[in-house]
């Protein structure tokens, strides 16, 4: 019976990555149609900010895409045993600047229509968490140096 490893964790992080850049570029793609449901069925009036969501939906789409991109690579130098390296270092502060560009987009969105709010929070809250992870790793490849220079 096969046991579930840290490879085959990877590959399922992977796997969700991708799957996340697909559900993405659909919502770009449903655009027109998910702002019509949106403003067709909420329960505050929308009606002429479709221009608004339309701008919030495909920026939004830019930051969410590179930051999935940059996790995905992270997740390819992992698998092939490079952890604490100071490219992965870079890769995470790349993700939380991206997480945190995602956020002022939406916080910006929130004069308009305030839900966004939640988003914004919920993003740069991510960012945080990722810019800590990202400390962490830089601390344990600064030390990882030292190791390697002390005789």
């Amino acid at each position: 019976m096969s046991h579930w490893n840290e490879k085959k964790s990877i590959a399922l992080s992977k796997i969700g990555v991708l799957l996340f850049m697909l559900l993405i570029l659909a919502a770009a793609a449903a655009a027109p149609w998910l702002v019509a449901w949106l403003v067709d069925y909420s329960q505050v009036y929308l009606a002429g900010k479709e221009p608004l969501f339309y701008l919030t939906l495909y920026t939004s789409c830019v930051p969410a895409l590179l930051l999935l991109y940059e996790l995905y690579r992270l997740l390819q130098r992992i698998s092939g045993g490079a952890v604490f390296t100071a490219e992965n270092v870079k890769g995470l502060r790349r993700i939380s600047w991206y997480a945190l560009l995602g956020s002022g987009i939406c916080l910006a969105s929130a004069l308009y229509y305030l839900l966004f709010v939640l988003i914004a929070f919920a993003a740069a809250f991510v960012g945080l968490i990722v810019r800590v992870v990202k400390n962490v790793f830089a601390q344990a490849v600064e030390l990882q140096h030292e190791v390697d220079y002390t005789i």
